[in-house]
């Protein structure tokens, strides 16, 4: 892949990481605002120090949540694609838009589904501010292990190809995944800092609500980027772009 393509691809997958932020916002902004403000709620109730904010609340829920998400969504939208460009046709005999799919997917469940099922998303007012430096850290660990993991178990999924077939191979490394993963989970420190009086029904509605908005975001970065992506290379010959415009006969 010559690196006029390349860069073709780099900015098609900035555009589509940024169409897919813009459908994260409207529905972070419908169902995640909620729960967001229902832990501001409860961490005003329970505390005497009142910080002057520095930003509204209103811009926060709207220019600053809309800046945060365009962002994130566009420069994982050109990561993507760089790594669309290592991958198409040697992960197996997938077009443009499967290849698009299955890169889109992969990246959910290493970026965010497992890390999440590990330290998931809570709401303010339901963690220690104190500790904001450790969970971070422990978070972003998580995503780096995974990732790793994932791109190794890849790596070892092909190399077993040849010899145990493709099905076995896929098996094979997916437990091999899955078995690393457990013992991370295992032995990586908990994070248990949620008060007992915090509501229940705000901290399950915000994690569903951060689940869902992730997913949407990259499942459709997965389909533009897998249209745009299969025009780009979609092969472009005077004798065919002819034949396009004459009328087909009779």
């Amino acid at each position: 892949m010559n690196s006029a393509t390349v860069r073709t691809l780099l900015v098609r997958g900035m555009l589509a990481g940024l169409a897919a932020g813009l459908l994260a916002f409207g529905l972070a902004y419908l169902i995640g605002e909620p729960g967001v403000n229902a832990g501001i709620a409860y961490e005003d109730a329970h505390t005497h120090e009142h910080e002057m904010e520095l930003v509204s609340r209103a811009v926060q829920s709207t220019g600053g949540l809309a800046t945060a998400v365009l962002v994130f969504g566009t420069a994982v939208g050109g990561i993507a694609a760089l790594v669309f460009c290592c991958a198409l046709g040697r992960i197996g005999r997938f077009g443009a838009r499967a290849t698009a799919a299955l890169i889109a997917a992969s990246a959910f469940v290493a970026v965010y589904l497992v890390p999440f099922l590990k330290y998931p998303a809570n709401p303010p007012g339901s963690n220690e501010p104190d500790t904001i430096g450790k969970r971070t850290a422990l978070y972003f660990g998580m995503i780096a292990l995974t990732v790793l993991v994932g791109v190794g178990a890849v790596i070892v999924g092909r190399r077993l190809a040849g010899r145990f077939g493709n099905w076995n191979a896929t098996l094979g490394a997916a437990a091999g995944f899955l078995a690393v993963i457990a013992l991370a989970m295992a032995f990586l420190p908990a994070v248990n800092e949620t008060p007992e009086d915090f509501p229940a029904t705000v901290l399950w509605q915000f994690r569903l609500a951060s689940l869902g908005i992730q997913a949407l975001l990259w499942t459709a970065f997965g389909v533009i980027f897998g249209i745009l992506a299969e025009r780009a290379l979609r092969p472009h010959t005077p004798q065919a772009d002819r034949a396009t415009e004459l009328p087909t006969p009779a």
